[in-house]
């Protein structure tokens, strides 16, 4: 299976229980096959290089799709980007069951889309396209 997704530090946890399952098409920040982006990396750091690598990012991070700065290298680096998004913090283990369930639709997304710069929200009920900010 090709590396195609990476968990941002705001959703280490679903990353790090994908890869405990035996995935091997998600990767996160200190993951080892991913040495140029360390925990604590800031998102200006690791967007450029997940961008480069053409991996779709998974993250509950709202406002990385509006800061000016981070604005600016989504566009530049072509970034794709699923967003988790609940009325709640999920656990974890709630982000996996949700992505797990959703995640056909989201390989179709990506398919669909194409090269960025695009973002979706993924919730209980399915997954839909996100604006950007402009």
């Amino acid at each position: 299976m090709d590396v195609l997704f990476f968990t941002d530090e705001n959703v280490l946890g679903l990353g790090k229980l994908l890869a405990r399952a035996g995935r091997d098409d998600v990767l996160h920040p200190g993951h080892p096959d991913l040495p140029e982006v360390p925990l604590g990396a800031l998102d200006t750091e690791w967007m450029p290089v997940v961008g480069g690598l053409g991996l779709v990012v998974v993250t509950r991070d709202r406002r990385i799709r509006t800061r000016p700065s981070e604005q600016a290298i989504y566009r530049e680096h072509g970034i794709r980007s699923v967003w988790i998004g609940a009325k709640q913090d999920l656990l974890p283990e709630d982000q996996v069951r949700i992505f797990l369930r959703h995640e056909s639709r989201i390989r179709r997304e990506i398919v669909k889309r194409g090269p960025g710069p695009w973002a979706l929200a993924l919730t209980e009920s399915g997954v839909r396209p996100l604006r950007l900010g402009t």
